[in-house]
Order: structure tokens, then sequence, then C-alpha cells
């Protein structure tokens, strides 16, 4: 893999500058982002134990990385490919499809919101667990 170039980077920062404009909060970075998604994933897998909109909140910057996905540079999604995939692949693992019921009672689920929404974490605790449990 080739490094990255200027023109590689700006298409990060006009993908974040895009978001932000769309309304996100500020404009985040890559790196941000990624490391934001690599930490919910760790806590999925060790016991998720917040509460629910922090959860949905949570999983919001894994809807930022599919956002900003298209606008980056081939090179750059060539790059950081494999760490998402990576990531994607221990969040599935640590969580099973119910096809939005568990979230979509606390947050809308829509057809068009990525897959992470409509999985629930095999390991719960706290309150979270304890809303998820409440039918």
């Amino acid at each position: 893999m080739e490094a990255l170039t200027a023109e590689d980077y700006a298409s990060i920062d006009r993908a974040s500058q895009h978001l932000h404009g769309r309304g996100w909060i500020k404009a985040f970075s890559l790196n941000e982002m990624t490391d934001a998604w690599a930490a919910l994933v760790g806590e999925v897998e060790e016991g998720y134990d917040q509460i629910v909109d922090e959860y949905t909140n949570d999983l919001a910057c894994r809807d930022w990385l599919a956002l900003a996905w298209p606008m980056l540079s081939p090179r750059v999604r060539e790059a950081r490919a494999e760490e998402l995939a990576a990531l994607d692949d221990r969040f599935i693992a640590a969580t099973e499809d119910d096809g939005g019921l568990a979230i979509g009672r606390f947050s809308r689920v829509e057809t068009k919101d990525g897959w992470w929404w409509r999985r629930r974490p095999r390991k719960a605790a706290g309150e979270f667990a304890a809303d998820l449990a409440a039918e």
C-alpha cells in the first residue's frame, strides 16, 4: 500500500466538512469516528451497561463512517477497509440480529438505517440490560 497523498487527506477533510454541514455536531475526523466505533465494539463485547439513549448515540459513529465512506478517495478506503471490516465482524459476533426490535422500542429504526441498528448486544448489563429485557 502506497502512502496517502495530500488529495487522499483532502478527501477525508471534504467528507468531514460535508457531514458537518449536513448536521453533524462538528467536523469529526476519520480516526475519531473509527476509534469511537472500536470503543463501542469493545464495550459491546464486554457487556454494554450504559443507558439505551447512550447506546443509540454511540451507534451514530458507525452511521458517520457509512456516510463518509463513499466520499473518501479509493486509496483511503483501501487503507482503512480491513480495519473497518474487522471491527464490523467483531460487532456482528458480539450481537444478534433481531431486526431492530430491541433498539426500535427506544429509537426509530428505519429500513434506510445501517445493519448495526438491527442488532442487539448478546451481553448487556445494568440499566441497559433491564431496558432491553422489559417488554
